[in-house]
């Protein structure tokens, strides 16, 4: 029987909006954000660009559709785009990047990361008609797949000059930039700096119940803004939700090295457990990803027993399982999900 209340460490993206947070959305200023008219959202806009040290940002109703608007945005049907291997956009949008922006995706060197010569290494050669031009090249940074890793600064620095030298556009999928920034003592407008256009999300460790940006050139911003309409992203009196985000970035950004403390307690618990394989050099945010070794149950028996026994993790893969730390849940409750699963893990392994 599954437990009334689980520890849910599926993602970041199930926080509630916190009583505080309620009110700041109930008590927001509204007006219609496709004519420019929400107070509001023109107030977040303004102070993330600010934040970010961009000149112009865009609200957008989700990740998904900021990494689609900035495709969309950057390159044309028929480009390439370079991204780390196993890429957000590549990965987890249902193929989007295709459908929506016709650009293939190609991927580069491994473990969330990419070098400035491995980048070179996948840009088409000019000049051949047979090939899809490299129009844009994206780093995602905290990378999600590979454990919320932080993307070397100094890298992504080489690589945007390197873009640039090349008159390939560069685009920072920052939806968890607050975490790399917390972890890397960098602020958000640094990481932010070398790329043309950037997106953050406030839906995930900000708590936020939805919500996106993308940060950029007015230029860029402006076909962004068409970009938007075209996927049914204009939206009315948003200031709702922005008020939400407004409130997360005021109140929970600098909350966010808890998470990364509690990330970090649950991969040291789970990698004592002889049924896990778990880089702890990974674990550098709030994102735990771990393997399930020869023995072991796979990743979906773990996910239901564990779902049993009050705990919610995802299933990454066959035998791989994501566990994200976030507002909502405790030091002590990510002791006591550690224990569970390695209980249910360790278990099964005697049992064998």
């Amino acid at each position: 029987m599954t437990v009334a209340f689980p520890i849910d460490l599926r993602s970041d993206t199930v926080t509630r909006p916190t009583p505080a947070m309620r009110e700041a959305m109930a008590a927001a200023p509204v007006g219609d954000d496709q004519y420019g008219e929400d107070p509001t959202t023109n107030r977040l806009q303004e102070q993330m660009a600010a934040l970010l040290g961009k000149p112009a940002a865009l609200w957008l109703p989700s990740g998904t559709m900021a990494n689609q608007v900035a495709a969309m945005t950057l390159a044309r049907p028929g480009d390439e785009i370079v991204t780390a291997r196993e890429a957000h956009a590549g990965w987890h949008e249902i193929g989007a990047t295709a459908a929506n922006a016709g650009v293939q995706i190609v991927e580069a060197g491994s473990g969330g990361v990419f070098s400035a010569e491995q980048f070179e290494a996948a840009i088409k050669p000019a000049g051949l008609p047979v090939f899809p031009a490299t129009t844009v090249v994206e780093i995602e940074n905290t990378h999600n797949r590979a454990g919320g890793v932080v993307f070397p600064q100094d890298e992504a620095v080489r690589i945007c000059a390197l873009a640039r030298a090349r008159g390939i556009a560069s685009f920072l999928d920052g939806a968890r930039l607050w975490n790399a920034a917390v972890a890397s003592g960098r602020s958000e407008a640094e990481l932010a700096a070398p790329f043309d256009l950037v997106s953050v999300a406030f839906s995930k460790g900000l708590g936020a119940p939805a919500g996106s940006l993308l940060a950029g050139t007015p230029e860029v911003i402006a076909r962004a803004n068409r970009n938007r309409r075209r996927l049914g992203g204009a939206m009315r009196q948003v200031g709702i939700l922005a008020a939400a985000a407004l409130h997360g970035v005021e109140h929970h950004r600098a909350r966010l090295g808890e998470d990364h403390a509690n990330a970090r307690r649950l991969a040291e618990r789970l990698a004592r457990s002889a049924a896990v394989a778990l880089d702890l050099a990974t674990v550098q945010t709030n994102i735990v990803v771990f393997h399930l070794r020869p023995g072991a149950p796979d990743a979906a028996a773990l996910v239901a027993r564990a779902r049993a026994q009050g705990v919610l993790v995802a299933a990454f893969g066959p035998r791989t399982v994501r566990a994200v730390t976030h507002l909502d849940v405790s030091a002590a409750q990510c002791d006591a999900a550690a224990e569970r699963l390695c209980r249910l893990l360790d278990g099964a392994a005697e049992a064998r």
